[in-house]
């Protein structure tokens, strides 16, 4: 329960943090700033005070990136290993292959003649 209301929260936060910084201002870049042609002398254009949607934003990004580590451990169950919760293999309660393994019918398939070899080696000749 507590995990739903958190990620509803953090749903809520990515709606307003989007809203904020949509609702931003342009710094005013056109083609005559960045050659030199602005107003300021500043290096990086006009500074200007923080406003309520600068600071908004702000607190929306430290809310996002809060939440996002709060859900992610939130969200974490079972054990810490991925195969951490898997029994050996050789502890498995079930064989590895099956008792009623069909057997290859001899009928289907045609038996290869045999060589005619003897079963024993050939005497070494005397000398």
């Amino acid at each position: 329960m507590l995990y739903y209301t958190a990620a509803a929260i953090y749903v809520i936060v990515c709606l307003v943090l989007v809203l904020v910084v949509l609702l931003q201002q342009g710094k005013g870049g056109d083609i005559a700033n960045a050659f030199g042609g602005g107003a300021s002398q500043a290096a990086f254009g006009a500074r200007s005070g923080a406003t309520v949607l600068s600071r908004a934003t702000t607190i929306c990004a430290v809310l996002f990136m809060v939440g996002a580590v709060v859900l992610g451990v939130m969200g974490q169950s079972g054990p810490a290993s991925v195969i951490g919760g898997r029994s050996p293999i050789g502890q498995t309660g079930t064989p590895a292959v099956p008792a009623t393994a069909p057997a290859t019918p001899a009928a289907t398939t045609p038996a290869a003649p045999a060589a005619a070899t003897p079963s024993t080696p050939a005497d070494a000749p005397k000398q």
